[in-house]
């Protein structure tokens, strides 16, 4: 296996079977990756898992590869995104109108209802059933619950901020793009977006036993992804590329601090080249 050459492993002969017999219409890199990464939570016990990484890095395919991996190796994975957990559009314009109008936007921190993030992924380890959110992009909105039966060996959680860590608290924020210097010339916004991951997402961070992080190669890099899944979703929802550069803006902040801190601190980094394949990998 290339990963484990990279990473400078020996991949156990169960890892091995495991990659052979997961999806091979699923990227190569994502499935070797997914094979090493349950064999090895397998024979260290871990349970509580995050994945993070900027926008298109490929969170959700891993995702799907380490709940097939794990039926593969006898345990039941549950990945959940962190998407389905988004406030919904009511919340948000409440939120807009209240703190700051660009709140009304999806995806930043202080967007999600961690609260019940929490509480799914700690319910889902140990309660019989749990409900968790569903939350339909195409109508920005959350669109009801479904019932998952509870007591996963793993439960993932991913999501693009996902371990992302908050500036410290005497940290200046000047403006880094045109949409922070437009709309948010007081840094009303961006002090919102960092008081919730230091108090609301810290502590389901701190949870995990294990952190992932997909490292992608630039804001660049992110954009032409971003612009490309836009390119698979019905044509009367789609973001054209000014539309999708905004977008972006509203991520640019975290993604860049994630990363400058996250190959550094993260339990797993698979750094992506720009042809989406994993071009170092770092496990411990």
């Amino acid at each position: 296996m290339r990963l484990a050459e990279l990473a400078n492993v020996q991949p156990s002969e169960a890892a091995l079977a495991c990659y052979c017999r997961l999806d091979v219409a699923a990227p190569d890199d994502y499935r070797q990756l997914a094979a090493l990464l349950v064999d090895d939570w397998q024979r260290r016990g871990v349970s509580k898992v995050g994945i993070g990484g900027g926008q298109g890095a490929g969170k959700s395919t891993l995702g799907e590869l380490l709940a097939m991996a794990g039926e593969l190796l006898g345990l039941r994975v549950v990945v959940l995104s962190i998407d389905d957990f988004y406030l919904a559009k009511a919340e948000r314009r409440q939120l807009a109108q209240r703190v700051h109008p660009l709140l009304a936007t999806r995806g930043p921190p202080g967007t999600h209802a961690i609260g019940l993030a929490r509480d799914v992924f700690e319910g889902l380890l140990h309660a019989d059933v749990v409900d968790a959110p569903r939350f339909d992009k195409g109508i920005d909105d959350r669109v009801g619950f479904t019932t998952i039966d509870g007591g996963a060996d793993i439960v993932v959680l991913e999501g693009w901020c996902v371990g992302a860590p908050a500036a410290a608290t005497n940290e200046s924020t000047p403006p880094i793009n045109d949409l922070e210097r437009l709309e948010d010339p007081a840094g009303v916004w961006r002090q919102h977006v960092d008081a919730a991951l230091r108090e609301d997402y810290a502590p389901l961070h701190a949870a995990f036993d294990s952190l992932v992080y997909l490292q992608v190669p630039d804001l660049d890099a992110v954009r032409r992804w971003r612009l490309q899944q836009e390119g698979e979703r019905p044509p009367a929802q789609r973001m054209n590329a000014a539309q999708v550069d905004r977008f972006v803006q509203h991520y640019e902040r975290i993604t860049r601090r994630m990363l400058a801190t996250l190959p550094e601190t993260a339990n797993v980094v698979a750094r992506l080249d720009d042809a989406h394949r994993v071009a170092a990998l770092r496990l411990e």
